[in-house]
């Protein structure tokens, strides 16, 4: 059984290796033109990056393409890795 929700980091793969939510899907934001058909667009899908500014992009095409239930998380990775699990590695803090 697929969890609930889809995780669906857009970072590129060399940021993923640095860190990542568990449970997350990478899908590159420099691939999903090509690849968000792969996607259920009827699942609810929770897309990130960084701080946030690629993964409301990659949204706002999401549902451009008739993908009803998507929102992008608010400051990204690092919002995460800050307020929610620190274990999480930030980097690119101060840059």
């Amino acid at each position: 059984m697929q969890p609930p929700v889809c995780l669906l980091d857009v970072r590129e793969k060399d940021e993923w290796e640095i860190c990542c939510i568990d449970g997350a899907a990478l899908l590159p934001m420099s691939e999903i033109d090509q690849r968000f058909r792969d996607l259920d667009s009827e699942r609810e899908t929770v897309v990130y990056c960084h701080h946030g500014i690629r993964s409301l992009r990659v949204a706002q095409f999401l549902v451009a393409n008739g993908f009803k239930r998507v929102v992008s998380l608010a400051g990204g990775i690092d919002a995460w890795s800050a307020e929610i699990e620190p274990s999480v590695l930030r980097y690119g803090v101060g840059r």
